[in-house]
């Protein structure tokens, strides 16, 4: 079950308008990267999770991410300040005039639409995990262009809050994942010598093309390499 809150996590406001910068802030919202790209995948791998500590953290996520979503999208209703008025904009702008009547969509900054293939799923819980970990290091990446590319202070700040919540997720997946890295497919594979081989394939000579098999890895704090 699931409940509406009036109350945003963060307080969301702006300077003043900026209709381009609404557009790069659609990626937060229906991009590959976003936020309810992240609601959903988190949702949908908790349907099979037997720990139930975990699978409430998920949830707990899940439902956190769709909040992030609702203040991506009131930042995005601010900064557009105006009616639907094509003339009131650049070019670059018009997508959602006669898309969706400035309505924040689910479409990406380049007008593309929201779709399921951004959400994976495994069924297996160290996978997923690791996805999840990714997703966040990625969703925190998009942030930072975002946050680099606006002078408003107040949009700074809700892109600040944004982002330090994007590292608690990740923290807490890798705490997760700490927890069950023996198990499932870390498990069931990756247990046999064949694992444990490192190929030197950027050899310097064609005799050492192929690598000492048997070798260690080589560090990579080694100028040499």
């Amino acid at each position: 079950m699931f409940k509406h809150e009036k109350q945003l996590f963060h307080p969301v406001a702006i300077e003043k308008p900026n209709p381009q910068y609404a557009v790069l802030l659609q990626e937060q919202l229906g991009g590959g990267n976003g936020e309810l790209k992240a609601a959903l995948q988190y949702m949908s791998q908790s349907f099979r999770i037997k720990d139930q500590q975990i699978k409430d953290l998920f949830l707990d996520i899940a439902a956190e991410e769709l909040g992030h979503m609702e203040m991506v999208a009131q930042m995005i209703n601010m900064l557009n300040g105006h009616d639907v008025d094509a003339q009131a904009v650049g070019a670059g702008e018009i997508q959602t005039h006669v898309l969706l009547g400035l309505n924040p969509g689910l479409i990406n900054s380049s007008g593309y639409s929201w779709t399921g293939d951004y959400v994976t799923v495994t069924g297996d819980l160290c996978a997923d995990l690791l996805s999840n970990i990714a997703s966040e290091q990625r969703a925190k990446v998009v942030y930072q262009y975002l946050y680099r590319q606006i002078e408003d202070k107040k949009v700074r700040e809700t892109i600040d809050f944004l982002l330090n919540r994007e590292e608690a997720h990740n923290a807490l997946f890798r705490e997760a994942f700490n927890k069950v890295q023996d198990t499932g497919s870390n498990k069931d594979f990756g247990v046999t010598a064949d694992s444990r081989i490192y190929f030197d394939l950027s050899g310097p000579s064609p005799s050492n093309a192929f690598g000492d098999t048997k070798a260690n890895p080589p560090s990579f704090n080694d100028p040499n390499k």
